[in-house]
């Protein structure tokens, strides 16, 4: 018997009350007390909690060298000087991201070229990247878009063919698995947010992760003025001790560092109970018209880790044509208020891009920065142009609850199944899906 949907005034697919399954991150009277010991102590400028948290981030990760930031954004700017990007450089970066995983290069003197995504797992196309390699590219900015690893062995290829760098953007990925590789180790650095609305936690934080000694002694002198001392083993940094190289100030608040100890030491187990439920739930969709799953086999080799702001790929040459915006609001009426169209929208449109001149240079600092007009390159990233159409949130599942999650499943099903009702009265899609501050939390 066909359903009536929610939005044509039918029943909700979704009737159970969402309690804490979809509470994160998970706070607990250990996590309190440690951040108490700090505050109440006077601790909170100090760097003892931060270099215990080093210390054993390093050993979860699989490093040499880990370093504490005060926030993503600055620890994957470290990671760019670390890769001695400096004036006039390009790394190459993929569209579809937030604009932490490559708008710093600015501030470095350099600037961004941009690649296109894979429409599958949404991360960097392997494939688009070496046609726009110049005698200036310094590094390749791969990021793990919404939990998904990035193909890094064709990636890895090109970088050592070439002589770049790879820096890996982990902020949406912190533990993934890559063909048995933690995600941050298989790059010649790892940098990631480790902010309130990640899946791993320490508040509002950042991390470096390498084995690299060069490249962790330089991402240090940018900004960790009290480590810029004489322990440092680089010998043309020897003379500059003391004063941050970059004239920044970077260090990890040590209340974040205390809460990231004591989150580190439950992620693996959370993670188990997350992938579990996400992976129920995309299991229960299997084969329906319209929706595939955005997610890698968790078979022991890779994984999505905790994921992050989940999505679900759409199709819908499969559904009449039915645009994701109507799709989402069928969906949001029967009881998922957390679906929504769209990703971050594609940075080379942003006029930051384009047009802005941010240091007074007298042109666009993009061009400025560059030995080259690298705007032309914009030209071809048809993908990350179109995709806003092509994908929805889903709900991001803390607990494994089966019979709540069926619930969810049902919903998406249910619309997907009668899509004929929802194409007369479709507006189509706007002009444009998503945003530059797209996600509830950002790095």
């Amino acid at each position: 018997m066909k359903e009536k949907l929610a939005l044509l005034d039918g029943p909700q697919a979704v009737t159970s009350e969402r309690g804490d399954l979809f509470t994160w991150p998970i706070i607990t009277p250990e996590d309190e007390a440690a951040v108490l010991e700090v505050l109440r102590r006077g601790g909170m400028s100090g760097t003892d909690v931060t270099r215990l948290y080093e210390k054993e981030f390093a050993a979860w990760e699989g490093t040499k060298y880990t370093l504490g930031f005060n926030n993503g954004t600055s620890s994957l700017q470290a990671a760019m000087y670390g890769c001695k990007v400096g004036v006039g450089d390009e790394i190459i970066c993929p569209s579809i991201t937030y604009w932490a995983s490559g708008l710093q290069a600015f501030s470095l003197g350099a600037t961004v070229v941009f690649a296109d995504i894979d429409p599958e797992t949404l991360c960097i196309n392997p494939q688009d990247i070496e046609h726009r390699i110049s005698p200036r590219t310094k590094a390749i900015m791969v990021v793990h878009y919404l939990g998904h690893p990035a193909d890094m062995d064709p990636i890895m290829e090109i970088a050592r063919k070439h002589g770049l760098k790879v820096i890996e953007d982990v902020s949406h990925a912190q533990g993934g698995l890559y063909k048995e590789r933690k995600l941050g180790t298989i790059g010649d650095v790892g940098a990631m947010s480790l902010m309130s609305g990640k899946s791993l936690v320490a508040g509002e934080a950042g991390m470096l992760v390498t084995d690299d000694l060069e490249l962790y002694e330089r991402a240090l002198s940018l900004g960790h003025y009290e480590m810029f001392n004489n322990s440092i083993q680089t010998d043309y940094l020897k003379p500059h001790l003391g004063l941050p190289q970059g004239g920044y100030k970077y260090r990890m608040h040590q209340l974040s560092s205390a809460l990231g100890r004591v989150q580190l030491k439950y992620y693996d187990e959370r993670c188990v109970e997350i992938r579990k439920a996400m992976n129920y739930f995309w299991d229960l969709l299997e084969g329906v018209p319209g929706i595939r799953a955005h997610r890698v086999a968790d078979d022991g080799q890779n994984n999505m880790a905790g994921w992050y702001a989940a999505r679900g790929l759409y199709r819908p040459e499969e559904l009449g044509g039915l645009s994701v915006t109507r799709f989402t609001e069928a969906v949001r009426a029967e009881g998922v208020p957390d679906c929504s169209a769209g990703c971050n929208a594609a940075l080379h449109t942003h006029s930051l891009f384009n047009t802005r001149d941010v240091y007074g240079h007298g042109k666009p600092t993009r061009i400025a920065n560059a030995m080259r007009d690298v705007r032309e390159l914009d030209a071809d990233l048809p993908v990350s142009e179109a995709i806003g159409a092509r994908v929805y949130s889903i709900p991001w599942f803390k607990k494994y609850r089966p019979e709540i999650i069926e619930q969810y499943a049902h919903a998406f099903r249910k619309v997907a199944e009668n899509y004929t009702d929802l194409l007369e009265g479709d507006p189509g899609n706007p002009a444009t899906l998503g945003g530059w501050h797209f996600f509830r939390h950002t790095r």
